[in-house]
């Protein structure tokens, strides 16, 4: 590996605190402003499905597929941080972020909306060189506490995507939300241009593997394509059941070439063997299904008419969906403290054991208030889950290769979310019922969930959570007396390098 002279010089670093935390602000207000983006979006599904007449399975690739080219782009955008430095990619996907968001609200037709939204999921690629930067330029001391107020910056765009996001697409349309947004997308790009510094550390000689995001993103789609059209072609079809197999058959030459490539691979095995970044990868699979599979499954039963669902506007969809934001907020950087003196394996377990019974406490729902009450729950463990593994991946991997890492862990995590739509959706869509409604004049027969497809849902999600303590139990510790000798050593070793 070459490592460019700047990063030699990196040996013994000298923070400026000031700039640490003027950034630090910069950061936040840039996953608090994506994070709208993309939440803002979510109680106006039902009315995206009525509005292009399409199935509640079909209408969740709004959000799956948004996730699945991330899953493809972000492995590509973390090795050219690597390369070219962190800064400079960082840029290029905000502006490209921009311009999509912008085509977005100009949709005219499904598809059109389907392909526009799709490659807005280049955004994703935002969070892992935002978390590589703070890694790599603030002290280790901060880093901690600058992760959990950037998980609580997330919280604070869904505390506002969702009311905000929801009154303006109850009042205006949808469309209106990403004119608003799209501004803020511009400002920050400027800002991030001329105040935030270039990484120190860099590989130029390592190469970008296209071939294997290539093939994770399109097996990732055919399974997410196939799952959403379940209902509608049928499960046993020959398409549904081709585009399933296709994509999980691509998984088989992608292994061995992602082997293969070793240090340059998207899939680095090299990492995965390391039990943290594992655990990780795991639990980021588990948080992120889980979250779409409880956004998704909510609006729907939230605005479907009785006896199933509650009726409920976009704007009331919001409101009660506001207890997972404001969790989020209010927990995220207490946590990100408390970690650093208690450790990250105890939240990893709870926060495990929290989700598990928030989302089997949602199942047993019966009334409409009873959602937002089980929803907060859940959403604590979620909190502790998502600030403790991205703390646990941080400091468990070099700096060098954190652009790698991070990447890696949100490629995961967007497996979960392409996973967790398609799968809440195409139950929704199969367990249904047969109501008569009249439109303009015209009696009209409309298939609606059925109570048992929303428990179903929250199953599938709680037996996620409840594997995530399985795999919590077996991580390395990584903070304080309790840390394992392994990254206690390296994290020494690191802090000489590049962060003490």
């Amino acid at each position: 590996m070459v490592i460019e002279e700047n990063q030699l010089k990196a040996d013994k670093p000298q923070y400026d605190l000031g700039y640490a935390n003027r950034n630090l602000i910069l950061f936040a207000l840039l996953a608090a402003s994506v994070m709208y983006i993309e939440i803002m979006l979510t109680p106006s599904l039902h009315s995206i499905q009525t509005q292009y007449n399409v199935t509640t399975g079909q209408v969740s690739l709004v959000l799956s597929l948004y996730t699945v080219f991330g899953t493809a782009i972000n492995p590509i955008v973390g090795k050219l941080g690597d390369i070219y430095g962190k800064k400079k990619i960082l840029t290029v996907v905000l502006i490209s972020y921009a311009v999509m968001v912008t085509l977005t609200s100009f949709a005219p037709t499904f598809n059109i909306l389907l392909i526009t939204r799709t490659f807005q999921g280049v955004g994703l690629g935002i969070f892992p060189l935002a978390f590589s930067l703070v890694r790599e330029q603030f002290p280790r001391s901060m880093v901690p506490k600058a992760q959990g107020l950037l998980s609580a910056m997330f919280g604070a765009g869904l505390a506002l995507g969702l009311p905000v996001g929801a009154f303006v697409a109850n009042s205006y349309g949808w469309q209106t939300n990403y004119h608003i947004a799209t501004p803020f997308v511009i400002a920050l790009t400027i800002l991030i241009i001329f105040t935030v510094r270039e990484s120190p550390f860099r590989n130029p000689n390592a190469k970008v593997d296209y071939i294997g995001a290539g093939l994770l993103g399109a097996a990732a789609a055919l399974v997410v394509l196939g799952l959403s059209n379940g209902s509608v072609w049928g499960w046993t079809s020959i398409q549904v059941l081709g585009l399933v197999l296709v994509g999980l058959a691509l998984f088989i030459p992608l292994v061995p070439y992602e082997m293969r490539l070793k240090e340059d691979a998207v899939l680095n095995f090299r990492q995965l063997r390391i039990r943290n970044v594992m655990v990780s990868n795991l639990l980021g699979v588990i948080s992120g299904m889980g979250m779409l599979l409880a956004f998704q499954s909510i609006v729907f039963q939230l605005e479907d008419i009785k006896p199933a669902g509650y009726g409920f506007d976009i704007f009331t969809t919001g409101v009660y969906l506001l207890p997972l934001a404001i969790v989020m907020l209010v927990l995220a950087y207490p946590l990100g403290m408390l970690i650093t003196r208690v450790g990250v394996k105890p939240f990893l377990v709870g926060g495990s054991i929290i989700g598990a019974i928030g989302f089997l406490l949602l199942s047993t729902a019966t009334t409409a208030i009873q959602i937002p009450e089980y929803l907060a729950i859940a959403s604590v463990g979620l909190a502790m889950l998502m600030v403790s593994m991205q703390n646990l991946l941080v400091l468990s991997v070099q700096p060098r290769e954190m652009g790698l890492a991070t990447s890696m862990n949100t490629v995961f995590r967007n497996i979960g979310q392409s996973l967790g739509a398609p799968i809440a959706g195409s139950i929704l869509s199969t367990f249904v019922f047969t109501v008569m409604v009249t439109i303009n004049g015209h009696t009209l027969p409309l298939s609606l969930p059925t109570a048992a497809a929303f428990q179903y849902v929250y199953y599938i999600a709680a037996a996620s959570f409840i594997a995530g303590i399985v795999i919590s139990l077996v991580a390395h510790e990584v903070i304080g007396k309790k840390a394992h000798s392994e990254f206690a050593l390296k994290i020494d070793t690191d802090s000489k390098q590049s962060v003490e």
